[in-house]
């Protein structure tokens, strides 16, 4: 179920999200709002920090600072972290649980502040899913 506002503010169906000096803007497609808002504790998501929900790979588009992004890629290479090279923050990224979905740093959401969201679960990223036989 999405979350279609956060604390009286709206999650809009095409809602923008930048990185902090706003070098970087992405456009996510959220007809449900914020979907399963997460953080995961593997070795990268336990460093950052971050709340993470997912939009499909056609719902994220880099409307500006596409040139700005960095990759990084650790372990298997599947998961694609894209960081702005300016001001250091995640904005996305592509799930290796899911390569068709990027998850989206909440916290990028202009107007949203995800300290509003509550309690929000934690995945277990050590054990990962793709890790499993």
């Amino acid at each position: 179920m999405g979350i279609t506002s956060v604390a009286g503010v709206p999650v809009n169906e095409h809602h923008a999200a930048t990185c902090h000096c706003g070098a970087v803007e992405l456009r996510l497609h959220l007809p449900n709002g914020i979907v399963e808002p997460r953080r995961c504790d593997c070795s990268m998501c336990r460093r950052r920090g971050a709340i993470a929900a997912s939009v499909a790979e056609e719902g994220l588009q880099v409307v500006r600072g596409g040139e700005q992004l960095r990759l990084y890629q650790f372990n298997t290479h599947v998961a694609e972290h894209w960081f702005c090279s300016v001001c250091g923050i995640y904005t996305h990224h592509r799930r290796r649980s899911n390569p068709r979905e990027f998850g989206y740093n909440v916290a990028c959401l202009e107007g949203i502040n995800p300290f509003a969201l509550g309690e929000v679960p934690t995945n277990d990223g050590v054990h990962h899913p793709a890790d499993r036989d």
